[in-house]
């Protein structure tokens, strides 16, 4: 039998015995609470408005397979092949086609391609981040992103939003409050459309209000776009990428709007720093998926990609209105989020409900949600939730909400009977300053 080691400070056992050979930076290595909880929200008895998994049935699997087979009966050999640390040149043209559709006109030259946006995030954030160093982002913000800062030994200091997005204001006085401190600010990193997870669109004369404040402080953004092309109605803002060139880095990836399993992102760079970031791709990976890019830029050149989009924008669309439908039916007394674009609905909680602490008793109930805290970098959100529309049937969708209601109307009754005399409230000021606002219809 493996023997446990005894830590260095003497107050426990580890069980693994590398424990003291690890890196400080794999410190900041955990498992999130999103993929904690895919193992309970993939049994079939249980709803899960937890993971932002796109509807991949709604993309015909034909479009695909003859995708495939033209790459393999034209291209095989040179798919199957090691590529370049960029990217193919036909796949990198054809993203900035993607791009234009949201006012971005690069260069082909300056667009390389990653394994998924997640990578771009892990590319920039290794370039430019030492420990210590300061990254802000949205309170809340997408966990994927906070989990990468945690592993360069990132600061992460969360900057409010509303019902406009990033509030410039309080951008201004957190830069200025944290300079005051002695501190190396490197990034900002921003959703801007159908943020992740609170679902709300940064307007356009935020933008280039934030765009100014990071250029007067000489602070790189890094606009993580994923969902901008799923928008229900009219479309959102055009990217900052589309105003300013050498402040921003753009991230974009095909997961939403074509499907994940391809692993197909990108990142447009500055000019300077696209040479870095082809040096980094080629030091983590070598080259991107070569089969991959073939296949996507097969389907973009053949099928009719935008009327596919158009078709996931309906899917979303009605699966959105489900989940709205069932809030105002089962849980009017609360507040949430109303999207126009993208994957999330973002849930306020009376003050003294827990999300985290409610999880196990929901799961029980046969319905999944992913807590307010996993997208706080300190422990906040406890009075929030995450609500994800794209995968469930609109069915299955009234159905999660009928049982989370049963939850919630549950914790709220067993609070009223032992704490009759007062609410147990268990959000902090500082939790309450840094969250949307509760009611954004």
């Amino acid at each position: 039998m493996t023997q446990g080691r005894t830590d260095r400070s003497g107050s426990g056992t580890n069980l693994d015995p590398w424990y003291h050979h690890y890196a400080a930076r794999a410190a900041g290595l955990s498992a999130s609470e999103v993929r904690a909880l895919f193992a309970v929200a993939s049994r079939p008895e249980v709803v899960s408005l937890a993971g932002g998994m796109p509807f991949v049935s709604a993309l015909p699997t034909e479009l695909i397979r003859s995708s495939f087979d033209r790459v393999m009966t034209d291209s095989g050999a040179q798919a199957l092949q090691y590529g370049s640390g960029q990217g193919t040149p036909a796949l990198r043209e054809q993203i900035l086609e993607v791009m234009a559709l949201e006012g971005i006109h690069g260069s082909v030259d300056d667009v390389v391609i990653t394994t998924g946006s997640q990578q771009g995030l892990d590319l920039v954030t290794k370039l430019f981040v030492n420990p210590g160093d300061v990254v802000l982002a949205e309170a809340p913000s997408y966990v994927g992103a906070i989990g990468v800062f945690r592993s360069y030994q990132a600061e992460i200091s969360h900057v409010p939003l509303d019902a406009h997005g990033l509030v410039p204001e309080a951008l201004r006085e957190r830069i200025d409050e944290l300079r005051g401190a002695g501190k190396t600010i490197k990034l900002l990193y921003t959703i801007p459309n159908f943020h992740n997870p609170a679902g709300v669109t940064l307007s356009w004369d935020r933008r280039l209000e934030i765009l100014e404040i990071c250029r007067e402080n000489e602070i790189l953004v890094l606009e993580d776009n994923p969902y901008g092309l799923l928008y229900f109605d009219a479309p959102p803002p055009q990217a900052m990428r589309s105003v300013e060139e050498e402040g921003v880095i753009y991230l974009g990836s095909f997961s939403k709007t074509l499907a994940p399993g391809f692993r197909i992102g990108w990142a447009l760079a500055p000019h300077a720093i696209r040479e870095k970031l082809i040096l980094a791709n080629e030091s983590a990976v070598l080259s991107p998926s070569s089969f991959n890019q073939f296949v996507v830029s097969e389907y973009l050149r053949t099928a009719d990609w935008k009327a596919q989009i158009e078709i996931f924008r309906g899917v979303y669309r009605e699966r959105r209105d489900a989940m709205l439908a069932g809030l105002h039916e089962h849980l009017p007394e609360l507040t949430w989020t109303v999207p126009t674009g993208g994957f999330y609905v973002w849930l306020t909680l009376p003050p003294q409900l827990d999300s985290k602490a409610m999880l196990p008793r929901a799961v029980k109930e046969l319905v999944a949600y992913t807590p307010g805290t996993a997208f706080f970098a300190h422990g906040e959100g406890r009075r929030f939730m995450r609500l994800s529309f794209c995968y469930p049937t609109p069915e299955t969708i009234r159905l999660g909400i009928r049982r989370l209601a049963t939850v919630i109307d549950g914790e709220l009754d067993l609070l009223d009977t032992f704490a009759p005399t007062g609410q147990l409230d268990s959000v902090s000021l500082s939790e309450r300053s840094t969250a949307p606002p509760p009611n954004m219809n």
